[in-house]
């Protein structure tokens, strides 16, 4: 028989036209976020987990499959290329998927304030993360019970983007419209590597994070009679650093007869650490008189100010664990994750921020109905995996008042083409996600909830393997 398989350079092809398409949302998507609490600290933080586990409540620590790449807990890479070793002794040429995955969000959003009452929406595109896992094969290794696995990838940390128009009256003075903006975030590029040993994983995450930070304040006089020029205050920073993750996994398996067949069930304990780290950065302070013209952009007057310097910019570490537990029978998957980030070091050029300590904890489900070998693949929903999860803790950014943020997912994992013969390679999954939540509570003058709508996409298949003849 002829296994008919992409060559190499095929797959390359595909891969590069799925990074290209990635980078085209990426920079559209970036600018559209929107929310005044990213005025504070490094903006906004974008969820840090896969569409798989954050329909799970976002638990990682101790979690691992074989249809998605747990970014979070870099020892998970480990089983990348794992193979069972009753699997292994029955046939050496057995090979472990490469999975390109990446996801991306519809957020919606509202604020309501209280004093004075207002209510706001805003509805944005996010880009998630894009991450390619890589299986390495170590033929003599792997007959020991060691395999070692790879991740690329890139993701957003945090988002920066608000617009706030404050209009007031200056008693002697006059009539004052003040524009608040923000842009920018931060951004990790990032490489990993995880080595399983028998029962136990270790591995590590590095890369470069990098990101900016634009803050402006246009200034207007609104008089009907006499003519002023606006005011631009505007600060520009560039900031970035080599960052270092390590995660560490541990999996028991318990085995039981059913009957003929031997069925296992899994419980795995994770954890991961990432350092702080002290970013380089450098910043421009300008303040200039500028006008509007007629196409609503600005240009300058006259520059009063201007200035550059270096600095740093203090990123807090943070740590996180759990575990996870999946039943006999593979129908049952859950579990439970704590994580913790020491925000209150977090200074930006020398200056401290309204952000605090904050911690999180998270726990989730995910439920298989199919029972492998015996469900009929006709039963396409049988095969489906539904997801469902929570997370509670208190915000990082401290206004004055408690502003816990409480969220509830739901999801499901869609198989694109079910393996009904031996010979077939591909295993890929349509990952989906409802997250709902909200920030601050009824003390809060501005109160925020959220919905937001995930969908990820793992494509899998054999990469970089010869093609043979039978």
């Amino acid at each position: 028989m002829l296994l008919v398989k992409l060559t190499t350079a095929k797959m390359m092809m595909r891969f590069t036209g799925l990074v290209l398409t990635f980078f085209i949302i990426y920079t559209t998507a970036a600018a559209q976020e929107n929310s005044p609490y990213s005025r504070y600290g490094l903006g906004d933080l974008v969820p840090s987990q896969n569409i798989v586990t954050r329909a799970m409540g976002g638990i990682a620590a101790g979690f691992s499959d074989d249809q998605s790449v747990n970014f979070v807990n870099p020892a998970s890479y480990g089983n990348l290329s794992y193979i069972d070793p009753v699997l292994l002794k029955q046939s050496s040429g057995i090979l472990k998927r490469t999975i390109f995955d990446f996801g991306f969000e519809i957020d919606s959003r509202s604020l309501k304030q209280i004093d004075p009452s207002a209510k706001y929406s805003a509805t944005n595109l996010i880009v998630s993360y894009m991450q390619l896992g890589l299986p390495i094969r170590l033929k003599k290794a792997n007959k020991k019970g060691i395999f070692l696995g790879v991740n690329f990838g890139l993701r957003p940390v945090s988002r920066i983007n608000y617009k706030i128009l404050n209009i007031e009256r200056k008693p002697g003075i006059d009539s004052i419209g003040t524009v608040y903006e923000g842009s920018g975030g931060l951004n990790e590029a990032l490489i990993g590597a995880g080595l399983r040993i028998k029962n136990f994983n270790i591995g590590f995450n590095t890369g470069y994070r990098f990101g900016n930070k634009d803050y402006s304040t246009k200034l207007t006089f609104l008089n009907d009679t006499v003519s002023h020029y606006q005011s631009n205050s505007s600060s520009k920073t560039n900031f970035g650093a080599v960052f270092f993750t390590l995660g560490t996994q541990y999996e028991q398996k318990f085995t039981r007869k059913d009957g003929d067949q031997v069925k296992n069930a899994y419980l795995r304990f994770g954890a991961y650490a990432s350092l702080s780290q002290t970013m380089n950065g450098t910043n421009e302070t300008l303040r200039e008189t500028v006008q509007y013209d007629d196409a609503g952009g600005i240009y300058r007057i006259d520059s009063v100010f201007r200035s550059t310097q270096d600095g740093k910019v203090q990123y807090p570490s943070s740590w996180g664990a759990g575990f996870s537990y999946q039943d006999f029978n593979a129908h049952w998957k859950f579990g439970a994750d704590y994580e913790q980030s020491s925000w209150s070091g977090y200074k930006f050029f020398g200056q401290a921020d309204k952000v605090q300590n904050t911690w999180k904890v998270r726990g989730g489900a995910e439920y298989f109905p199919a029972t492998w070998g015996r469900t009929p693949f006709k039963k396409y929903f049988s095969y489906v995996k539904y997801r469902a999860g929570f997370y509670y803790g208190p915000n990082y950014i401290n206004l004055g008042t408690n502003m816990p943020e409480v969220g509830f997912s739901i999801g499901a994992g869609f198989p694109l083409k079910l393996r009904t013969g031996f010979y077939e390679t591909q295993a890929s999954y349509l990952n989906t996600l409802i997250e709902f939540g909200s920030r601050g509570n009824k003390n809060s003058n501005l109160r925020e909830s959220f919905v937001r709508i995930g969908i990820g996409l793992s494509l899998s298949d054999l990469w970089f393997n010869r093609s043979k003849y039978y």
